[in-house]
C-alpha cells in the first residue's frame, strides 16, 4: 500500500510503510549507508507529515517484514494484546503522540497499554517527537524488575559495574569490582564481558564473581556476558549463573548472525529459573541491543535501524528480563556519526523500550573514531537520568580497556545522583550503609570503607 501527502499542490508518495518509516527517521549515517534515508530535509518533513496520519491499526495489517519470513515478526504478531490496544485503536501516529504527552496519560495508563503497543508503533511515534517529548513520555513509564534487589523504582538509578579486563585476569577484575563498590556502583549487576568465550574461562569468572559477592553478602547479581549456548553449558556443569545474557536484534537474520534463536533463549531462561538463585524476584535475563547491529550483519531487510532496534525490544520483552541495555554508540560512526546522532538515538531507544514495558538501561558510549567526545556523553547521561533510565554503565575511568571504547565512569554516576538526587536500589543502599561505604543518605564515606573491604579481598588481589 502506498502512502501519500500533498502540500501546496505537490504530492509525494512512499511505496510502503517500511519506506515511509525510513524516510521519516531523523538523519543518521546508518540509514544513509543502507540507502534508505530521506534524500533531504524536505523529504524527511513530508514523510513525517504523512506518517502522522497513518492509523496505528495499520501497523497490525502491514508488517515491515513478512510474517512468514521472520520469526521476530511472528513473535510480535502472535503476542500482541488486542485488549490492551483497544483504547489506542482509533488513534493515528500523530494523535498517539498527543496522547502520550497528555498530562492525563499517567504511569498506570502506560503500563496497561504496553502489551498492545508494537515496536513499529513505538518507533513511528518517536520519529515525530522532539528530544524533550522523548524524555517527558519516557519519564512517565516505570518498569520495576527484581532478582536480588529491586530495580527501576521512582527516584532511583542503578549502575552496572563493568570490570572488564583484556586477559580476564581475576586480580584486575577483582580490583575493578572493589573500586566500583567503593563508589557505590554495582546495584544493577556486576557484569563482565569475557575476553575469551571458552567454557573454562566463563566458568572460572562465574565462580570468582559469585565467591566475591558471597564474601561481602552484596545484594546484587553477577553475570558473565558470554554467548547463551556457553551459559547453558555452564549451568549444566553446575556453575553459579545468576543472569543469562545475550545480544539480540530485531530480525530473524540478525538473531542468526548472533548465533541464537528464540527457542534457545526460552531454553536458557527456563534453565536459569530452575536454579532459583534470586531472593526477591525471578527476572533472570539480561539483553543488549544497539542501533546498527542489523545493518552491520546485512540483516536489516530494508528496515531503518531505529525501527529494527525497537523490534529487538519485542524479543527482549517476551522473556521478562531484569535488564535491557542499548549500547548506543558502540558500533561506530558508520551507524551513528556524531554526538548529536548518538544523543538522539539514546533517547529514542530508552523511550521505545520503556513504552513497550522494558527495564531500559543505556551504555552511554562512543568509539574513538566517532565525531563525539565525553561532553556529549555528559549530555546524554544527564538527559537519560531525567527521563528515568533504569541503569547506566560504571566503567573504571570511563575507558573500557578490553572492548576499546569510551563509556561512563563511577564518577559519572556520582555526578548524576548528586545533581538529580537519585538513589540506588533500596536493598543495595541498605548494604552500603551496613558496610560503612555510604551513610544513611547515600553519601560515600571514603577511607573507612576501604579499611573494611580491602582486607577481605586479599585472596583475589594477591
Amino acid at each position: 500500500m502506498a502512502y501519500s501527502v500533498s502540500v501546496r499542490g505537490c504530492t509525494r508518495s512512499f511505496g510502503d510503510l517500511k519506506t515511509l518509516l525510513a524516510k521519516a527517521t531523523p538523519a543518521r549515517s546508518g540509514d544513509a549507508l543502507a540507502g534508505i534515508a530521506a534524500e533531504n530535509e524536505e523529504e524527511r518533513a513530508l514523510a513525517r507529515m504523512c506518517l502522522a496520519e497513518v492509523p496505528l491499526a495499520r501497523f497490525l495489517e502491514e508488517p515491515v517484514i513478512p510474517y512468514e519470513a521472520d520469526e521476530v515478526t511472528r513473535l510480535i504478531v502472535d503476542t500482541h494484546d488486542p485488549q490492551a490496544f483497544g483504547p489506542l485503536s482509533g488513534l493515528t501516529v500523530g494523535t498517539f503522540r498527543e496522547w502520550l504527552l497528555d498530562t492525563g496519560t499517567d504511569t498506570e495508563t502506560l503500563t496497561r497499554a504496553a502489551p498492545g503497543i508494537t515496536p513499529e508503533m513505538a518507533a513511528a511515534v518517536s520519529k515525530l517527537m522532539r528530544n524533550q517529548d522523548l524524555i517527558l513520555a519516557a519519564q512517565k513509564c516505570r518498569v520495576v524488575t527484581r532478582f536480588r534487589n529491586t530495580l527501576g523504582l521512582p527516584g532511583r538509578m542503578s549502575v552496572r559495574l563493568q570490570p572488564n579486563h583484556p586477559t580476564d585476569d581475576v586480580r584486575g577484575i577483582a580490583a575493578s569490582m572493589l573500586e566500583g563498590l567503593l563508589y557505590g556502583c554495582g546495584d544493577a549487576v556486576i557484569g563482565v564481558n569475557p575476553a575469551s568465550d571458552s567454557l573454562q574461562a566463563v566458568t572460572r569468572l562465574l565462580e570468582m564473581m559469585n565467591a566475591f559477592r558471597e564474601k561481602y553478602e552484596a545484594p546484587t547479581q553477577t553475570c558473565v556476558l558470554a554467548h547463551v549456548t556457553n551459559t547453558l553449558r555452564a549451568m549444566e556443569r553446575g556453575a553459579p549463573v545468576d543472569l543469562v545474557f545475550q545480544s539480540v536484534g530485531g530480525t530473524e537474520k540478525t538473531l542468526r548472525s548472533f548465533g541464537v534463536t528464540l527457542a534457545q533463549l526460552a531454553e536458557a531462561r527456563a534453565a536459569a529459573l530452575e536454579l532459583r538463585r534470586g531472593t526477591v524476584g525471578d527476572n533472570v535475563m539480561y539483553f543488549e541491543t544497539g542501533q546498527g547491529s542489523a545493518l552491520s550483519a546485512d540483516a536489516h531487510e530494508g528496515v531503518d535501524q531505529q525501527t529494527c532496534e525497537a523490534r529487538a525490544y519485542a524479543v527482549a520483552r517476551h522473556f521478562e528480563p531484569l535488564l535491557v541495555n542499548t549500547v548506543v554508540g558502540f558500533i561506530g560512526p558508520e551507524y551513528l556519526y556524531d554526538g548529536k546522532q548518538i544523543i538522539r538515538a539514546g533517547l529514542e531507544d530508552h523511550f521505545c523500550g520503556k513504552l513497550l514495558g522494558l527495564p531500559m538501561g543505556c551504555d552511554v558510549c562512543y568509539t574513538n573514531h566517532a565525531e563525539a567526545d565525553q561532553d556529549d556523553m555528559d549530555t546524554l547521561v544527564t538527559l537519560l537520568a531525567v527521563a528515568g533510565v533504569n541503569f547506566v554503565m560504571g566503567v573504571p575511568g570511563a575507558d573500557d580497556v578490553m572492548l576499546n571504547y569510551q563509556s561512563t565512569s563511577f564518577h559519572d554516576a556520582l555526578y548524576v545522583r548528586e545533581v538529580l538526587g537519585l538513589k540506588r536500589a533500596p536493598e543495595f543502599e541498605a548494604w552500603l550503609e551496613q558496610m560503612g561505604i555510604a551513610d544513611e543518605r547515600g553519601r560515600l564515606l571514603g577511607k573507612s570503607a576501604e579499611q573494611k573491604l580491602l582486607p577481605g579481598a586479599s585472596e583475589w588481589l594477591s
